[in-house]
């Protein structure tokens, strides 16, 4: 699974990056250890804001939540759950279903954190490209309508994310069984383009998405915690350094 990532990149150089022509929402500050709920950039296409509905879509870089919240969703209650869901059945799963086939996005990154289990503890590892280009990772977003807030709030409206996740080959799998679907750039605007309402065109990319190849390094135990960040997060160090196994805890997430 994903359960904490990076992205240190700015608005700028992302809009560059992906060839984004509309920027919504404030700003991402970088991180080196986003979890769960936190604010993220998200590359989706989407109407320019305002525009009529016959408009043509173009590439947005919009801020979302890390954890979906599906539109039924009777509170946003529960979303630091949904932060990954499984390509096995993320185009029949009821949580799902509708955003893989209307709302596909790409969640930049410079790489993700997993966690070996050792008899000693959990190692803390730090997955990227080996060449330290940017990570589009396969994701999905969604709208949910807060029901007890004025049509006027600016909170009215909640857009969250989540990070579609595979089987793990490879050395990947020797750290963790799951990894996230990347999706290399032949292939983003077509993951981006929603524009035929069908889940089974999601099930096709993703089936066309070759297997990812990391570096990983080990890390400092110091990326356990939530409270910590900074570049030093994604430091290597060796085995024997990394400071008591298991000793502080990692947040229990589900991969969905």
């Amino acid at each position: 699974m994903c359960g904490r990532y990076v992205n240190v990149a700015s608005t700028a150089d992302l809009s560059l990056e992906f060839d984004a022509e509309e920027v919504i929402g404030e700003p991402v500050a970088p991180s080196w250890n986003i979890a769960p709920t936190d604010p993220v950039p998200a590359v989706v296409k989407r109407r320019m804001h305002g525009a009529d509905d016959d408009a043509p879509t173009v590439r947005q870089l919009r801020t979302l939540r890390w954890g979906l919240v599906p539109n039924w969703s009777k509170s946003r209650t529960g979303w630091a759950k949904m932060i990954n869901a499984r390509i096995e059945t993320v185009t029949t799963r009821p949580a799902f279903k509708s955003a893989a086939a209307r709302r596909r996005c790409l969640l930049p990154s410079l790489g993700y954190y997993e966690w070996q289990k050792t008899e000693q503890g959990k190692v803390p590892y730090f997955l990227h490209d080996p060449d330290g280009a940017l990570l589009a990772m396969a994701g999905l977003y969604e709208l949910w309508r807060d029901p007890d807030l004025p049509d006027d709030d600016p909170g009215k409206w909640l857009w969250t994310s989540t990070v579609i996740t595979q089987p793990a080959t490879d050395v990947l799998g020797h750290i963790h069984d799951r990894c996230p679907v990347v999706v290399p750039r032949d292939l983003q605007e077509a993951w981006l383009d929603c524009s035929v309402d069908d889940p089974q065109i999601a099930q096709t990319l993703l089936g066309r998405i070759p297997e990812v190849h990391l570096e990983p390094q080990i890390v400092s135990n110091a990326v356990n915690s939530v409270r910590n960040d900074g570049p030093e997060l994604i430091e290597p160090v060796s085995e024997s350094e990394v400071d008591a196994p298991g000793r502080h805890p990692v947040q229990q997430q589900l991969d969905l």
